[in-house]
């Protein structure tokens, strides 16, 4: 008896899957530019308060749209996902999901709902760290395989 091919093992709930490499990019950017940018409005002994003022709104601005950029994730627990994209957040039941997609090209994994919808869900994307997307989405596929009525297509 041989045994199963790319059957992932299932990942203790809950589990969160999050760009994690992304993520530190993204936030140690930011806080370079809001040191560097808070420190030059600081150094600079010609600006105004104002001037000053709207250098570090503008630090905080860009740190805040990186933060923004850093927030998606998907938690499995026993009831279900929760999917947080950059603006919004939505809770799907097991149930719901009928398919994990992480297709060759595809810019992050998108799940096929039973209400006929496609939802994407960033916190699982390719692009600094392949192969970890692509252990993300089969563990994601997996689970919603063993506790909904999902297949997948994670190639």
């Amino acid at each position: 008896m041989s045994a199963p091919e790319n059957r992932p093992e299932l990942p203790a709930l809950p589990v969160t899957f999050r760009p994690t490499r992304t993520r530190v990019v993204l936030l140690t950017a930011g806080t370079v530019m809001f040191a560097t940018i808070t420190a030059v409005a600081l150094l600079l002994e010609t600006l105004s308060a104002g001037e000053r003022t709207s250098f570090v709104f503008t630090a905080v601005l860009l740190f805040g749209v990186l933060l923004l950029l850093s927030r998606p994730k998907v938690v499995a627990d026993d009831t279900g996902v929760t999917v947080v994209n950059l603006t919004s957040k939505r809770r799907l039941a097991w149930a719901q999901i009928l398919r994990v997609n992480l297709r060759p090209g595809d810019p992050w994994v998108f799940l096929d709902l039973s209400d006929g919808t496609s939802l994407p869900a960033l916190g699982i994307q390719p692009g600094i760290a392949r192969q970890q997307a692509i252990t993300d989405a089969r563990a994601l596929r997996a689970l919603a395989e063993s506790r909904g009525t999902g297949s997948g297509d994670t190639r």
